[in-house]
């Protein structure tokens, strides 16, 4: 894969989109600091391989709010760092990146067998983000599979669940990560984003985030406070 430091990448940034998974603990019903409805959050329509952009974000286009980002492990922003060659393979275009947003066989619609989860069990490199890794996301372009219920994350070697319904898909620009002082002592930062157009966005080149800081464990590090500065991101082409 070809990659793009953060100074190309920002002489890109007009159609570029980093790849990212949202689990419930950011966006679903009822969850502060927004208290969606379930509409506004496709609840009523949530399932395996939806990917209808959510009511809320739709009708709010250019308008900023904050999501919450989970809790040290339970985190409830993920950065997908490669694609599997079995996402390449099933179909139905040669892109990987592409085929699990399209649904593709067995990574949200039904394949051969009618498995519609069978490639989303056991996904190396899918990394929950704390405080670091969110910060390394500020000013950047985001296209987001929400997921109805938690990633949940094993360690050692990492390797994420993908499987269960979806609510759709986001866009968004992050424009700030800052500490969240009004959660519990294990809160990661409230992110504030503007919101962008799925439909409007939907061609740009996707790319992964492909340097995120990589946990040790569900409890270290303890990175819960935003760095005033990080290393680069580095950021390769979804294939």
């Amino acid at each position: 894969m070809s990659e793009l430091n953060e100074d190309e990448f920002a002489d890109r940034d007009n159609d570029e989109l980093v790849l990212l998974l949202i689990d419930e603990d950011s966006i679903d019903n009822g969850n502060e600091p927004n208290n969606f409805l379930d509409t506004d959050v496709n609840d009523d329509i949530a399932s395996v391989g939806l990917r209808e952009q959510l009511r809320f974000f739709k009708n709010n286009v250019g308008k900023t709010i904050d999501l919450y980002s989970g809790q040290v492990g339970d985190e409830a922003w993920f950065a997908l760092t490669k694609i599997p060659n079995t996402w390449i393979n099933a179909g139905p275009t040669e892109n990987g990146a592409q085929n699990f947003l399209a649904s593709g066989p067995g990574l949200g619609s039904p394949n051969i067998d009618n498995d519609r989860e069978v490639l989303l069990d056991d996904i190396s490199g899918v990394t929950p983000l704390r405080a670091t890794g969110l910060k390394m996301l500020e000013g950047k372009k985001v296209l987001a599979v929400v997921y109805d219920s938690g990633i949940s994350i094993n360690y050692s070697p990492l390797k994420g669940n993908l499987k269960g319904d979806n609510l759709g898909m986001v866009a968004f620009e992050v424009v700030s990560v800052k500490k969240r002082n009004n959660g519990s002592s294990s809160s990661l930062p409230t992110v504030t984003i503007k919101i962008l157009d799925v439909d409007a966005v939907i061609n740009w080149e996707k790319t992964l985030f492909s340097n995120p800081p990589v946990p040790e464990s569900s409890s270290e590090p303890f990175d819960i406070a935003p760095p005033a500065s990080s290393i680069g991101p580095i950021f390769t082409v979804a294939k």
